[in-house]
């Protein structure tokens, strides 16, 4: 077996497979063992006093977040971003590290909801629900893994600590304000997007390990050039 499947099976394989079963985990605490159990007693509660304060401006304004973090605008983002890094940079390390954490959220959130069955809030819903299950929040966990992977590479370039902490303030606030829009249109529960956050969080950490670590080669190391041997004169 190659040094490069080898690389891949302990730096991602491994550490996703890890991910996805805490995430399992978690959601059968959450939905099956601790149901009954406080603070997941409340969570519809602050569902419906969020359902309870929604208004025009409001709607409008949660509207624009749940967009930002819909399938079609993570994948076009995240497309637009590789190839603005790419010719950026003029490598692929930093366009790879970036696709490989929203593709690694996005397949954890789907096995996951394929294992865990929670029904949406008890509220009006302002979307449309997917086929899925309510945990975790596909929209939150990609939001996450696409910004904070995008404000990872940020800091990594900027030398300034004030562009470091304006980057991952500005940042932020997008995968901040889609798990509040979440939860404001009805569509998850509190731990719903909580967990998305480890999902996406963790899945940035894998990737960041795994391609943007400079030490790491994946391909086969290049042998030393062979200097032809002189016969020394007699």
């Amino acid at each position: 077996m190659s040094d490069t499947v080898l690389l891949i099976i302990r730096r991602v394989l491994l550490p996703v497979s890890l991910l996805l079963g805490v995430m399992v985990l978690l959601g059968v605490l959450i939905t099956r063992v601790f149901a009954r159990t406080w603070p997941f007693t409340v969570e519809d509660a602050v569902n419906r006093e969020l359902a309870g304060d929604r208004t025009d401006g409001w709607n409008g304004v949660s509207l624009v977040f749940s967009t930002l973090a819909s399938t079609h605008m993570i994948v076009v983002v995240t497309v637009l971003v590789a190839l603005a890094l790419r010719l950026w940079l003029k490598r692929w390390r930093e366009p790879l590290f970036l696709c490989a954490a929203v593709t690694a959220q996005a397949l954890v959130f789907l096995l996951t909801t394929l294992a865990i069955d929670r029904h949406r809030p008890a509220v009006e819903h302002m979307d449309v629900s997917p086929p899925t299950s309510s945990f975790p929040s596909g929209h939150t966990s990609a939001a996450v893994a696409l910004y904070v992977g995008i404000a990872v590479l940020m800091a990594l370039r900027v030398r300034s600590t004030g562009a470091k902490v304006a980057w991952w303030t500005l940042l932020l606030m997008v995968p901040l304000g889609v798990a509040v829009t979440r939860l404001y249109r009805g569509m998850h529960h509190p731990s719903d997007v909580l967990a998305s956050f480890l999902n996406g969080g963790t899945c940035v950490a894998i990737m960041a390990r795994a391609v943007l670590d400079r030490g790491l080669r994946w391909g086969r190391a290049k042998l030393p050039t062979r200097r032809p041997v002189v016969a020394a004169r007699s």
